[in-house]
Order: structure tokens, then sequence, then C-alpha cells
């Protein structure tokens, strides 16, 4: 990418990375380092070569049952098509503005009062 002076380079996140988790503390904390300190620092870093950095924080997105339960304000779990259109389109020419953001994909769930998310 710094030879080419261009690239995208796309994290993958997740809700938890911003809820925290008391049971899965390992799970946690390494998304919310990837969504926040690594992707900024790789955004920071690689600007001077045109490279990007952004992360995709997914909530609840229907690649097994459980996530289906999962509230949210949209009342329902993503598709995982609707994760790949978020990646698509910062990998477009619409999207070449965009740096160094965790984007949230996950239907208004962290926007939700904690104790709606029960």
């Amino acid at each position: 990418m710094k030879k080419q002076n261009s690239g995208l380079i796309i994290n993958i996140g997740s809700i938890t990375g911003a809820e925290g988790d008391g049971k899965g503390v390992d799970y946690a904390t390494a998304k919310a380092g990837l969504m926040y300190g690594l992707t900024k620092s790789i955004a920071q870093f690689g600007a001077k070569y045109n490279v990007r950095c952004n992360c995709v924080s997914p909530g609840p997105v229907m690649t097994r049952p459980q996530m289906a339960s999962m509230a949210t304000l949209m009342g329902r779990a993503g598709e995982p098509q609707e994760i790949v259109d978020l990646c698509l389109f910062l990998a477009s020419d619409k999207g070449q503005f965009i740096n160094g953001e965790n984007i949230m994909i996950d239907g208004g769930r962290n926007a939700m009062k904690r104790e709606d998310k029960r």
C-alpha cells in the first residue's frame, strides 16, 4: 500500500467493544482497542501514504439464531449483506474522504438506554 501510495484497511469491530462484557472481558477489550486505538493510529500513520483505515462495528447480525433476540432501536438484527454494503461504500469513490472512523452499524443499539438492551 505504501509503495502504491493508496489503500484501505477495514477493521471489523463489534457493539461489544462499545458496550463491554463482564463475561467476555478479553473479546470486548480487543474489539475496543481495534475500534478506537488501532483504527485511528493506522489512519494517522497511513495518511501520508494515502492509505485510509476505518472500522465497521456491527451490532447483532443474523449470522446465528441468538442474534435475533438482541434488542435494537430498529427492532431487528442486521443482515450480513448490510455489513458488506457498508464496507463496499467505504471502498468506493464515494467513501474516499472517510478516514479514522469507527462506524457503528447496529440498528441503533448503541443509542439505546442500558435498561432497554435487556
